[in-house]
C-alpha cells in the first residue's frame, strides 16, 4: 500500500505515466458484447443484458448462476424496474461465458476489512480490488455478491435501453424526449394521447447513442425493488421444465461415469477392465491416468460396469486417515507453523494472569463434503477441434480458461452453456467435473457425452 501511494507522486516519469495511460485505456475499454440478435425475430441488442424483439418481448441475460437463491428473479427485477416492463412477462436466459459479466463486488468485498468499515484505507482498498476485478474478468457466482454486483450495473442497463427507446420515439414524432414517458413496455406521449410499443421502436432505438448520463429511478418510484416478487423460475421448476445439467439431452449422446483415485492427486498404477467391457451397453473404458471412465448407452449401465473394473491405486502424499491428518496439524502447530487471521491483544498473558479458573476447549471438524442435491455432472462434445460444455456451474469463464489450457486450444474455441444447478455452495466454482467430461469426450469420436458422478465419487472428491 505504501509503495502504491508513493508511486502516486511519481507520475511525472514518462515511463510510469505511459504505463498508467495504457492501463487506464484498457481499464476503460468495454468488453465485447456476446449477445447476438435473431434477425428473423426482429431482435435488437441494447447491451449485454437486454434484447428486445419486434413482438415487444424482452429477454434479460442473467450473468450469475441460479442455484435456488432466486438470482434470476432479483436480477431481472433490476432491469424491469428501470425499463418499465412487467416483470412476470420477461424472458430470462443464462448469460454466455464472457468477460463483460465479471463480478466486481465479490473481489471488492474480499478485501481484508469488515463490511461496515468505511474508513479511507478500507474504501481505497476496495476500489483497488474493483480495478483488479476488471482485469481478471472473472464471471463467478459466490460470496453472496450477485445482487450487490448487479444493483447499479443492471439497473443502468435497463435505464439506458429505456432512454434509447424514448429517443427513437422522440425522433419519430419530432418532439422533445423530455415530453415522453414509458409505461408497461410502451413509450407514451400523454399530451397527444399516442404510444408506441418497444417492439415498434426497437429497430431505430438500437441506433441511438447511449446517453452519457443515465438517471436511475428514485426509491419512491420503485414498483418491484424492495418488494417480494413471485419467482420467475417457479413454474418451470414445479412442472419439471427447468433444465438442470443432468437434464441435458443431445442427438447421439453417450453417458459415462468416472472413478478416480480416492487418494486425491495420486495415480492409478494398474487396471483390469475385462469384466466391465463384457457388459451389454458399454461402449468403452477409458484410462484417465488418475482413474478411469466407463462410457455406455445409459448412466445406469455405466455405474454398474464401473463397479466391475479392478483398479490399483497409488498412495497419496498426505496422511491416509483423518486422525493422522490431525496429528500432522498438531505437529506443525507445535513447531510454530500456521498463521493467525488476527493477533492483537495479549490472550496468553491475560490467561496467565487470571486468578479464577481457566476453561480450555478444543474443537475439531473433519473434512466435509458440500453434498449438492444434483450429482456432479457435465456434458461435453468435441467438434472440429472445438469444445462445447453444458453444465450447471458457478464460474463459466474459469471453465473456458482451464479447458483452453488443458487441451492447448484458444479460448475462442471453448463454449460453455450454463444450466440451472441443484446446489452449488462453492463446489461448482471448481472446474474438475467439466474438464473430466471434456477429457472423456475426447475419446467418443465427436459424440456428446454426459458424465455423471456417483454419490460415493462425489463424497470422496469434494474440495
Amino acid at each position: 500500500m505504501g509503495k502504491l501511494l508513493r508511486r502516486t507522486f511519481l507520475l511525472g516519469s514518462a515511463a510510469i505515466a505511459g504505463g498508467v495511460a495504457v492501463g487506464f485505456y484498457i481499464y476503460h475499454t468495454p468488453y465485447s458484447n456476446p449477445v447476438v440478435a435473431d434477425q428473423d425475430k426482429g431482435e435488437g441488442v441494447f447491451n449485454p443484458f437486454i434484447k428486445i424483439a419486434a413482438d415487444s418481448s424482452v429477454t434479460i441475460f442473467v450473468p450469475r448462476a441460479e442455484m435456488g437463491q432466486g438470482v434470476i428473479t432479483t436480477l431481472a427485477a433490476l432491469v424491469a424496474e428501470e425499463l418499465d416492463i412487467e416483470l412476470q412477462d420477461v424472458k430470462t436466459e443464462f448469460a454466455p461465458a464472457a468477460s463483460v459479466y465479471y463480478n466486481r463486488a465479490m473481489l471488492e468485498e474480499g478485501a481484508p476489512f469488515q463490511v461496515f468499515d468505511n474508513s479511507f484505507v478500507a474504501e481505497m482498498t476496495r476500489n483497488i480490488q474493483g480495478v483488479v476485478a476488471k482485469f481478471l474478468a472473472m464471471q463467478v457466482t459466490g460470496g453472496s455478491s450477485s445482487t450487490t454486483d448487479a444493483f447499479y450495473r443492471m439497473r443502468t442497463a435497463g435505464a439506458a435501453a429505456r432512454a434509447m427507446l424514448i429517443g427513437a420515439a422522440a425522433d419519430k414524432w419530432q418532439v422533445a424526449a423530455a415530453s415522453l414517458k414509458t409505461e408497461n413496455g410502451k413509450v407514451v406521449d400523454a399530451a397527444l394521447g399516442r404510444s408506441l410499443s418497444y417492439g415498434e421502436l426497437v429497430g431505430d432505438a438500437i441506433k441511438q447513442e447511449v446517453p452519457d448520463k443515465i438517471a436511475l429511478k428514485e426509491v419512491t418510484d420503485w414498483r418491484y425493488l424492495g418488494k417480494s416478487q413471485p419467482r420467475l423460475d417457479m413454474r418451470a421448476k414445479v412442472t419439471g421444465k427447468a433444465r438442470f445439467g443432468i437434464d441435458v439431452r443431445l442427438p447421439e449422446m453417450l453417458f459415462a461415469t468416472v472413478r478416480m483415485n480416492p487418494r486425491q492427486g495420486a495415480r492409478m498404477t494398474a487396471v483390469d477392465v475385462s469384466e466391465a467391457e463384457k457388459t451389454a451397453g458399454v461402449v468403452k473404458v477409458i484410462n484417465l491416468g488418475t482413474g478411469y471412465a466407463v462410457v455406455a448407452n445409459n448412466t445406469w449401465v455405466a455405474f454398474k460396469a464401473a463397479d466391475l473394473v479392478k483398479p490399483e491405486w497409488a498412495p497419496a502424499a498426505y496422511p491416509a486417515s483423518t486422525d493422522a491428518i490431525f496429528d500432522k496439524l498438531d505437529a506443525e502447530l507445535k513447531a510454530g507453523g500456521g498463521f493467525n487471521m488476527r493477533d492483537d491483544g495479549d490472550a496468553p498473558g491475560a490467561i496467565a494472569a487470571a486468578s479464577g479458573n481457566v476453561i480450555s476447549a478444543r474443537y475439531t471438524a473433519p473434512y466435509l463434503a458440500h453434498a449438492t442435491m444434483e450429482p456432479m455432472n457435465a456434458t461435453a462434445q468435441w467438434s472440429d477441434g472445438k469444445l462445447t460444455v453444458w453444465c450447471g456451474n458457478q464460474a463459466p469463464t474459469s471453465i473456458v480458461i482451464q479447458a483452453a489450457s488443458e487441451f492447448g486450444i484458444s479460448t475462442d474455441d471453448v463454449s460453455v452453456h450454463s444450466t440451472y444447478l441443484g446446489g452449488g455452495f462453492g463446489r461448482r466454482f471448481e472446474t474438475d467435473f467439466s474438464i473430466l467430461a471434456a477429457r472423456v469426450a475426447k475419446e467418443t469420436d465427436g459424440k456428446p457425452v454426459q458424465v455423471t458422478w456417483t454419490r460415493e465419487e462425489d463424497m470422496q472428491h469434494d474440495m
